[in-house]
């Protein structure tokens, strides 16, 4: 709407029309005046009222709904992680001890989330520290899964071996089982050394008998070792059978094995003697379990009768055939 004035020399009204700077300077006292309103009542409705503007009040709403998540997925991988430590106890103590396994170690299990803050990208964004410990507990999870993936994979591979592998483990007597023919001379354990009278560890069992009496396999294998050691063992064969288990026979009078040989339970392989340090005819027999001596009389059966001893015997002279005489 046009501006009038009066005008005295005229005695008349004329229209009254702006300076162009005049213009601006009222658009701009105008917009002045607008700022300073909106800041006055950001703050009398931030300040003194306490209220939150409607973008920060629908940002705190959806940061809200997300740490919901993150607490309830914290809570999830936490029972997961209980979860799997109970598989990993039953991995070590059942699955791989059956199968003759070696357990996985604590150290491996966890390896690999130590030393360097690979999450400290999440410091600047995550003032809770909620986001960085979700993303840790999945990392830790995914790591550990994988290798408990790959951990059952081997057993399951080894299970389908387990005919293979019952027919590996020492489970027969190295002799035939006639207590007419030998005696129980020292049990496995520690006994007073026969030459020096101390007290010292026996790392066998053996079985006194006569000089010539057979010396059989007490599983599947291969000769690993024959050798003679004049000062102990004397004339001795080792033979590995796999998954974790070797046999010794030593004080042999003869042998009738060569190494790389692939022998069956119940194979002829040598003749008892009296050779190296031994105080009399006898075979001494040990088992050795992942490196480390074990009692024999916890594999062999000496009840079982002669009879199915011989079809033992009787059934590995089929399959061989490469002894020598």
């Amino acid at each position: 709407m046009p501006k009038y004035i009066f005008n005295k020399e005229t005695l008349t009204y004329e229209e009254y029309t702006y300076s162009g700077k005049l213009k601006v300077l009222r658009a701009f006292l105008l917009f002045a005046a607008s700022i300073a309103v909106a800041f006055l009542y950001l703050w009398f409705y931030t300040s003194v009222l306490g209220y939150d503007l409607p973008k920060t009040a629908l940002l705190k709403k959806t940061n809200a709904k997300l740490n919901t998540r993150l607490e309830l997925l914290n809570r999830e991988l936490d029972a997961d992680a209980d979860y799997l430590a109970s598989f990993q106890s039953r991995d070590n103590d059942i699955y791989r001890s059956v199968f003759g396994m070696s357990e996985i170690p604590a150290e491996v299990r966890n390896a690999g989330f130590g030393g360097v803050d690979r999450y400290a990208y999440l410091d600047a964004i995550d003032r809770t520290g909620l986001l960085k410990q979700t993303e840790v507990k999945i990392d830790v999870l995914t790591k550990k899964a994988y290798l408990q993936s790959n951990s059952f994979d081997e057993i399951e591979s080894v299970a389908k071996k387990a005919g293979d592998m019952a027919a590996c483990i020492p489970s027969v007597p190295p002799i035939v089982p006639d207590r007419s023919q030998y005696r129980i001379s020292s049990s496995f354990g520690y006994r007073s050394d026969p030459f020096l009278g101390t007290k010292k560890r026996h790392t066998g069992t053996d079985f006194a008998c006569h000089i010539g009496n057979e010396v059989y396999s007490t599983a599947d294998g291969v000769v690993e070792t024959v050798r003679t050691d004049g000062y102990g063992y004397g004339k001795y064969v080792i033979i590995n059978h796999g998954f974790g288990y070797k046999t010794r026979y030593a004080h042999l009078s003869q042998i009738k094995v060569e190494k790389g040989m692939k022998v069956s339970r119940g194979t002829l392989i040598a003749l008892s003697g009296n050779s190296g340090r031994s105080s009399g005819p006898h075979l001494h027999y040990e088992v050795i379990y992942k490196d480390n001596y074990v009692n024999p009389m916890n594999y062999m059966d000496l009840a079982m009768s002669v009879g199915e001893y011989s079809q033992v015997t009787e059934k590995a002279s089929v399959f061989s055939g490469n002894n020598p005489s």
